[in-house]
């Protein structure tokens, strides 16, 4: 699988677009000696990791404290925008772990045969805004009605609370599609559609523009809709199980590092993506990004259903049971093991994060 790492990376550099990464490293740079015990049953040491335009706050914090190294691991992470090429990429085994590029494109392609496997999460509610004119009065979803929004109506969170309302999402709203968000935003200004679904990555692009106002936030419709989860495939769980329940570890860590030290992560954030510290802190600082490593998998679910009720699955969905590509034995697993010794560092951390798996995965 690595031996193809180099011609991926060349190939794909030509294409993925690098301004808000600053063209920040693509790997970790040299491994200290393995210190701790685990190491010697680490069966992947060098982990292809793909890096948005966001960035893994989890997976920086670990870097910096060189909780991988105690590993032996390498991270080696490859600078992907678009969501269909970090798919592509983990489906050719060009890459291990995804981590940043939604829910409904990876359960769009389970529906179509891809064995990904689901074994936790970054984003757990994205900072992502419905933007339009500014001064443009906003009532609810239902405003969608009759107008033409930039965005793509595979976006369940939206759809879902307007088949609630008893509207077709399909037939009521015109869904207009952009190559990117930054196409959406200016078709916003010229008046080409009334409202735009942005990204995590361009509040800061959003705030600079006097003319655009954002109206909501994706969250705001669906609270704890699953931004983004951490996918695998099947066959590199099978192999390598002891490196991904490390992973996780690892990255539970992460997150308790973050929850308590947030300012510092902001600023190791804009480091760590080659950016402004405002380009992180205009949606890190904001209470909508909300980032968890749980696999939230009754949202997971729940989207599921409203991508099959709104015609974005492949019939062969119907014979797929969506929760044996849910791997939250796994995560379970790598929960419990990091609570039994990490508790003491931050005991109401660990019990939180063990009443959060209840309320969103038992």
């Amino acid at each position: 699988m690595k031996k193809k790492m180099l011609a991926f990376m060349l190939v794909m550099g030509m294409t993925f677009s690098l301004t808000a990464c600053g063209g920040a490293g693509a790997g970790s740079g040299k491994v200290k000696e393995a210190t701790n015990p685990e190491a010697e049953k680490i069966e992947d040491k060098t982990i292809t990791w793909a890096k948005d335009n966001s960035g893994n706050t989890f997976l920086a914090v670990a870097q910096e404290k060189g909780w991988f190294e105690e590993l032996g691991i390498t991270i080696e992470e490859v600078p992907i925008d678009a969501s269909n090429d970090a798919l592509t990429g983990l489906a050719g085994g060009r890459l291990d772990i995804i981590t940043n590029y939604g829910t409904g494109g990876p359960l769009q392609q389970i529906a179509q045969g891809e064995d990904y496997l689901i074994i936790g999460g970054y984003m757990a509610t994205g900072c992502v805004p419905c933007v339009a004119k500014k001064g443009t009065k906003w009532n609810g979803v239902q405003d969608f009605v009759g107008k033409k929004v930039a965005g793509s109506p595979t976006s369940y969170a939206w759809t879902g609370e307007l088949l609630k309302l008893g509207y077709d999402p399909l037939k009521d709203v015109e869904w207009v599609s952009y190559s990117t968000t930054s196409d959406a935003l200016a078709a916003v200004l010229k008046g080409e559609v009334d409202y735009a679904l942005a990204s995590t990555s361009r509040n800061y692009e959003i705030q600079q523009n006097d003319d655009l106002e954002i109206m909501t936030y994706t969250s705001d419709v669906m609270p704890w809709y699953s931004c983004c989860r951490m996918c695998i495939t099947k066959e590199y769980a099978e192999k390598n199980p002891n490196t991904v329940k490390a992973i996780i570890k690892v990255l539970l860590r992460g997150q308790q590092y973050y929850e308590s030290h947030h300012e510092e992560c902001v600023k190791m954030m804009a480091e760590y993506m080659g950016v402004e510290e405002e380009y992180v802190s205009s949606y890190m600082n904001n209470e909508h990004f909300r980032i968890s490593c749980d696999p939230l998998k009754k949202e997971v679910i729940e989207g599921w259903n409203i991508l099959d009720e709104t015609g974005f699955l492949s019939e062969e969905a119907k014979n797929i049971n969506i929760e044996e590509y849910i791997a939250i034995d796994i995560y379970k697993e790598a929960l419990d093991e990091a609570y039994e010794e990490y508790y003491d560092e931050d005991p109401e951390y660990w019990d939180k994060m063990k009443e959060f798996y209840k309320e969103h995965n038992e």
